[in-house]
């Protein structure tokens, strides 16, 4: 990685990496715990990585010390850290790459090393299918299942990276790659641009009047670069000494729009792009639009798009489904982050979140929201500090005071209910009552079948005091797979019943899935964005959780919270009993 590439997510990643690898290592677990505090705080920053250290306030931060301190500002000035580079020394990399197996912690992989003398996930195979690892103690036959699944799922996910860590990596290369001598412009392509859940690729486009061996000669002087390979005459890729790649394509301004539809993909959307062009006596081959031997200029993508009977298509639709149909007469209006009003399912420091209802209202008022909904915990949810009926009184109590002290933003009073084993939500109806609104979600028995999942959710939809259904399959990207539920019967319940239905905006979840969000809008589901922030870095999760709403072309007037305050009310209170 090239200094300036590295912000503070990779930070904050290589920082666990450390702890994990010290850990392995048997090191004092005081020391473990200081590099794993480092790599929340740093996560969890509200501005910049560059910012905090430049104005002393990371310093300063809980969870930084002097060593850890230094190991960041190392990382950020040279894209290395010379300590885990030492560790990669020490450790076994096999038994790092064994954490990456969900459910698969340190202890047990030091059990599995100690023991077995296993450092390879081809061996832990072998051993989980051969017995020996589920006679160990504390594994089990369950275990040994889990880690094959696991197994299977890294496999599958290998490769990928989570949108918000890609979007970070890919703006920060972007802006290196600008302040090059002879580039006019740079622009994040790919799967970035389309805003996919997860990332393979970054692709950066730069606009030059330079011949591409010259760029090409700039990129290879670039610190950081461990290789560089030519692809042919315009494309390269660098590889970094992070351990990230990139692909760098260079065009000249008169044809930036085929390029950057090209880079911007999909393979399926510019394949019906070929078959629309060459239905009309054009071509699309070397990154550029051709009639016959004539050189079409699109120094702009709407002139391509244009020039094939099409309006523009925003790049997150770009995905070879019913796009250029859908933009025959027009360029659909859809959603943007600055028409959500309502800043929904978040979490204080009341359970597992770590701001106050103060400072999360001020900072979400500073983004321009008009409303906040409260959501944390509920009781069921002892892991996450849920709180008793008791916790909720106090901070209803608080709310109330801080409404009255705050203006410009109105705080209401929700809840994360967990949705129980038979489909009932947590607190008697009585407490339910009390709540402005509820999202209801699944954390726990993930392993019922489909049709038992189902009937628990649909059981839950049924409940008068439901506004939201939240992460309804339950996924963690490149970690976890959804769990098995009949989404046709959930959206036609929701429908029915009037309940709202989440996509939520961590990166890590954004769940529900674009490709089923068409379905649910076409047969009447109201959907809701909501953040699942637990720090104030996290209201730009939305974000994130808009691109989803525009991949599925959903327009504002479809979502939930970009309705005013009482209107939002008024859907939340529809179904309460009078």
């Amino acid at each position: 990685m090239t200094p300036g590439i590295m912000d503070r997510t990779a930070v904050a990643h290589v920082l666990d990496q450390i702890a994990s690898y010290l850990e392995l290592n048997g090191e004092n677990p005081f020391r473990v715990r200081a590099f794993r505090s480092a790599s929340r705080t740093v996560a969890g920053l509200p501005a910049g990585l560059a910012a905090a250290l430049a104005d002393g306030s990371l310093a300063a931060a809980k969870g930084i010390g002097p060593g850890t301190l230094q190991i960041i500002e190392e990382l950020v000035q040279t894209g290395r850290s010379t300590l885990l580079e030492e560790l990669h020394e020490a450790v076994e990399p096999g038994l790092v790459e064994m954490l990456g197996i969900s459910g698969l912690g340190v202890a047990k992989v030091r059990a599995i090393h100690g023991i077995l003398g296993i450092d390879t996930i081809p061996d832990l195979e072998e051993a989980a299918q051969d017995g020996r690892l589920a006679a160990l103690p504390g594994f089990g036959q369950k275990t040994v299942d889990n880690i094959l699944k696991g197994i299977a799922f890294l496999r599958r996910s290998s490769g990928f990276r989570l949108s918000h860590h890609a979007a970070q990596e890919a703006e920060a290369l972007r802006s290196a790659l600008a302040s090059l001598d002879g580039v006019l412009e740079a622009h994040v392509a790919g799967e970035v641009r389309r805003r996919c859940e997860v990332v393979q690729q970054l692709v950066v486009v730069l606009v030059t009047e330079e011949s591409p061996p010259e760029i090409f000669r700039a990129l290879q002087q670039l610190p950081g670069v461990d290789e560089f390979a030519g692809q042919d005459d315009r494309r390269v890729t660098l590889r970094f000494a992070g351990g990230s790649a990139a692909q760098v394509v260079v065009t000249t301004p008169v044809n930036r729009g085929a390029v950057l539809v090209q880079a911007t993909g999909s393979e399926a959307h510019l394949a019906a792009l070929a078959k629309r062009a060459a239905a009309q006596g054009h071509s699309l081959a070397g990154g550029a639009l051709w009639k016959g031997s004539e050189f079409i200029p699109t120094p702009e993508e709407s002139l391509l798009y244009q020039r094939l009977g099409v309006a523009f298509v925003p790049p997150e639709m770009r995905e070879g489904r019913d796009e250029l149909e859908r933009c025959a007469t027009g360029t659909p209006r859809l959603v943007e982050r600055r028409d959500l009003r309502g800043f929904l399912h978040c979490h204080t420091h009341y359970s597992d979140g770590t701001p106050t209802i103060r400072e999360l209202a001020e900072a979400v008022r500073a983004d321009g929201y008009d409303y906040v909904g409260i959501t944390d915990h509920s009781r069921a949810a002892a892991y996450a500090g849920g709180l008793s009926i008791d916790d909720l009184k106090r901070q209803w109590a608080e709310i109330d005071a801080t409404n009255q002290e705050l203006s410009g933003v109105r705080i209401l009073k929700g809840i994360e209910s967990d949705i129980l084993g038979d489909g009932e939500l947590d607190y008697p109806d009585e407490v339910l009552a009390g709540f402005d609104f509820i999202v209801a979600s699944i954390h726990s028995r993930f392993g019922l079948s489909e049709a038992e999942m189902t009937a628990r959710v649909l059981q839950a939809l049924d409940n008068p005091y439901l506004t939201i259904l939240g992460h309804p399959t339950g996924r963690l990207l490149l970690s976890r797979d959804p769990y098995p539920i009949d989404l046709e019967a959930v959206f036609r319940r929701a429908a029915a019943n009037r309940v709202a239905i989440e996509i939520n905006a961590d990166p890590h979840r954004l769940d529900l899935d674009w490709r089923v969000l068409r379905r649910a809008r076409d047969l009447g589901v109201v959907i809701s964005i909501g953040s699942d922030a637990h720090n104030l870095a996290g209201i730009a999760n939305m974000e994130f959780g808009v691109g989803i709403a525009r991949k599925a072309g959903m327009g504002p007037e479809e979502i939930l919270n970009t309705r005013s305050v009482d209107d939002f009310l008024t859907f939340a209170r529809a179904r309460h009993p009078r």
